[in-house]
């Protein structure tokens, strides 16, 4: 049988979040199904991205979508439409670009690991402070597109994304929000590209829990439409950015899915939980719990940040992280620092999180580990 204890791997409880190297999310039954039944049959690549496109459209409030293979992937390909959209000429030049419009305008306070995606097509960051006079400064002939990379916050220093596209839309360059774990709330999936944003871009496989490789861009058809020539099935810099059928229509579930969801008590879930665990862990020597408002990523939930003494419990907080993948079962929890680390209710299952709270209170004693 072909199973992770075949493999000599541990199953994980993930106290930690969506974070990609613990698999995302887990994957609802309505997805699965939707997967299994794509499997089942070939069809019409180009159709059936199409056809989905439309479909997760007409449920977000937007005029296009695409389905990506993941939210960096989307990055690279709403880098190329904001060159394409107006120079479809480019179509078959990506990454040497020089001779088009090559400059993507960012922020340095949103600089981020996954922002390199922006290079693979040949575009030229410009770096920019958070004021309105560096923006202003930076546009030129040459920029294709600005690029605003969100944490839950809509400021950067002086400047908001309202006033960023409002700029920006008096110029006709083309503003991408990078919102891969901006949800919840649900509402940003309409929220961004009625703000005017040309083109918002979701992990599929964090809080939508759909296919872990997937991602979803919403906004601007006609950007949409320019990446479709250079996109799987046809050849070109996004056909290695493959997306299978079974990801589509299991994107599509998770999508309908997500927007049938009772978001509030979903929330309320996650108030209790935080609840439960400082109420477990704060009568402990040495250990402080407290609930912390909004999650790693900006998102609306709850989470609980446990600060430790490492004097009295005799072992660092990067010691009780190990400790807690060692443990029977394995816990993920959010490493901060040498004395802190967060516990994330978002991605646990109903029932696991007392079994977080019993390791807690088990790893957290002043005994050894």
């Amino acid at each position: 049988m072909t199973d992770y204890e075949s493999l000599g791997i541990r199953p994980v409880i993930n106290a930690y979040a969506t974070v990609t190297k613990f698999g995302g999310s887990l994957m609802p039954p309505e997805v699965i199904q939707a997967m299994s039944q794509a499997a089942g049959s070939f069809v019409d690549l180009a159709q059936l991205q199409r056809r989905v496109g439309e479909r997760i459209a007409a449920l977000t409030r937007n005029e296009a979508a695409y389905v990506t293979s993941g939210a960096a992937a989307g990055i690279v390909l709403a880098s190329a439409a904001a060159v394409l959209h107006k120079q479809p000429e480019a179509l078959k030049q990506f990454p040497d670009i020089a001779a088009f419009d090559n400059e993507a305008i960012i922020f340095r306070g949103q600089r981020n690991p996954y922002d390199y995606s922006i290079h693979q097509t040949g575009l030229n960051f410009i770096e920019i402070g958070g004021s309105l006079n560096s923006l202003l400064a930076a546009i030129s002939d040459r920029t294709a597109c600005i690029f605003w990379f969100p944490r839950g916050d809509l400021t950067v220093a002086d400047i908001s994304l309202a006033e960023v596209i409002a700029i920006a839309a008096e110029r006709d360059i083309p503003v991408i929000v990078d919102a891969a774990a901006q949800l919840p709330p649900v509402e940003n999936l309409w929220r961004f590209t009625e703000m005017g944003a040309a083109l918002a871009l979701f992990s599929g496989g964090k809080d939508l829990r759909g296919p872990q490789p997937t991602g979803l861009m919403l906004g601007r058809k006609d950007l949409i439409d320019s990446i479709r020539p250079i996109s799987n099935p046809n050849h070109g810099l996004g056909r290695p950015l493959k997306v299978g059928k079974e990801e589509m229509l299991g994107l599509l579930a998770a999508v309908e899915r997500y927007l049938r969801l009772d978001h509030a008590a979903r929330a309320q879930y996650c108030e209790e939980v935080v609840a439960l665990f400082c109420a477990a862990l704060n009568p402990l020597p040495g250990v402080r719990a407290e609930r912390a408002f909004p999650n790693e990523a900006g998102q609306p939930l709850p989470w609980c940040l446990v600060s430790i003494v490492p004097a009295v419990l005799g072992r660092s907080a990067d010691d009780i992280v190990t400790a807690f993948l060692a443990h029977e079962p394995a816990i993920a929890v959010s490493p901060l620092d040498e004395t802190q680390f967060h516990l994330n209710p978002m991605t646990l299952n109903p029932g696991e999180e007392v079994v977080v709270r019993d390791a807690c209170l088990r790893l957290l004693g002043s005994g050894p580990l």
